[in-house]
């Protein structure tokens, strides 16, 4: 299975072509917070020139679709959408959370053969985070959702517990003295790589990939105003 895989949920705008039986086959990020629009697509076609492949060659499409960035998420699951039908060619969606705990689940990070659940965080701005935990077979151990940076600790399972994401020194931070230190591993944007490789193991779905907000976006249209005319 050929696979074209898109982030730009966070601080990066990524592209990869990733074949199941090879591992990724060519790939480029770039580091950023705004500018996806612009940057993606000249990325796209740059690593589908390195890996020498046609979309129609594709499989499928992965994009990452949140939580994250509202217009970051936008370009991207807009870019995957419209990649899949001109190419005829099916789109699945990755969170970024499952994207950012996968490389770590069943990792001996505390000990010898001790398997700590994978907890990610991501920075929802204003001292809060969208968070979930996977357990160290990947499965997830309950559902995404927003939370005070504060409350995190108290939400997660006791023991030990390895945090990655882009707010995990946030987390890190307020982590309270009589639980056990948590094992941290920060990280700005996913890695394109396992998008790809999740995206392969996704079903089907039967709607195309859309983004999980979580939140209202902070920008609101401004209220309504009463006007008088007068003639």
């Amino acid at each position: 299975m050929r696979l074209l895989a898109i982030d730009t949920a966070l601080a990066a705008c990524s592209a990869a072509i990733y074949d199941s039986d090879t591992g990724v086959v060519a790939s480029e990020s770039l580091p950023m917070t705004r500018g996806h629009a612009e940057a993606l697509l000249p990325l796209v076609a740059r690593v589908m020139a390195a890996a020498a492949i046609e979309f129609s060659a594709l499989d499928r499409i992965v994009v990452t679709v949140g939580p994250g960035s509202f217009t970051g998420l936008r370009v991207g699951v807009s870019a995957a959408r419209g990649i899949a039908l001109a190419a005829g060619k099916p789109a699945v969606g990755v969170t970024t959370l499952r994207a950012f705990a996968m490389p770590h689940v069943g990792a001996d990070v505390v000990g010898p053969d001790v398997e700590a659940p994978v907890l990610a965080v991501i920075d929802a701005r204003h001292d809060h985070v969208y968070f979930q935990t996977f357990d160290a077979a990947g499965d997830a151990l309950d559902s995404a959702r927003i939370v005070s940076v504060h409350d995190v600790a108290g939400a997660a399972l006791s023991g030990p517990v390895h945090i990655v994401g882009n707010a995990a020194k946030m987390i890190e931070a307020t982590w309270p003295a009589n639980r056990p230190p948590p094992i941290v591993t920060p990280n700005d944007a996913p890695d394109i790589g396992w998008v790809a490789r999740l995206g392969g193991q996704n079903e089907l779905a039967h709607e195309i990939p859309k983004p999980l907000y979580l939140r209202a976006p902070d920008a609101r249209p401004p209220a309504p105003t009463s006007l008088t005319r007068h003639s």
